[in-house]
């Protein structure tokens, strides 16, 4: 295996911008090594749907430039789907209850949440913020595009706010021995 294989498999692997020096760290090569290796990377890949992007200390696999209005399509069908049963109910219960942990949210739901919260995030629905409690986990509460959608200002002026607010809010609290939530 060469060299440019092995950085092309480690960015993808690792899904994040990698320093040249991470890059010469992971593989023990030199630095002009690996400098010639992305530059060798970057031609394959060009009119390809992936490309390299790379300023003089960082390097990431990103998608194409062409490939924009492609994607952009998939995500806007993605985006009108409707969110289901499962998002509704998570939905309801980071508006009832918001911030809540996504270990609260799959104690009341009795299910992993992990891929609904993934999609209510990426629809901007809902927002993740750090658990001041743990540092290494997440909250969710609900975005104020959310609000605006459903054309009220704050939480409260949700339907039977305080009563369902005070009911999931008893059911919320989840075994001390389940896994976190992790990032």
């Amino acid at each position: 295996m060469d060299l440019e294989q092995k950085i092309e498999a480690l960015l993808f692997y690792k899904n994040e911008p990698l320093t040249i020096k991470e890059l010469v760290k992971y593989t023990s090569e030199k630095e002009s090594n690996v400098r010639e290796a992305l530059q060798r990377l970057s031609e394959n890949l060009s009119n390809r749907g992936i490309c390299l992007v790379a300023n003089d200390t960082e390097v990431s696999l990103a998608t194409a430039v062409q490939m924009k209005d492609f994607l952009e399509q998939i995500a806007k069908d993605e985006m009108s789907k409707e969110i289901g049963k499962a998002g509704l109910e998570t939905l309801a219960i980071i508006l009832y209850n918001g911030p809540v942990t996504r270990k609260e949210i799959d104690y009341i739901r009795g299910v992993n949440s992990a891929f609904i919260l993934r999609n209510l995030c990426v629809r901007g629905l809902v927002e993740k913020e750090v658990n001041e409690k743990d540092q290494r986990t997440f909250k969710y509460k609900s975005s104020l595009a959310l609000l605006a959608h459903l054309g009220i200002t704050k939480v409260s002026e949700l339907p039977d706010f305080e009563i369902l607010n005070k009911k999931t809010n008893e059911l919320k609290n989840p075994p001390e021995n389940e896994e976190d939530d992790q990032r």
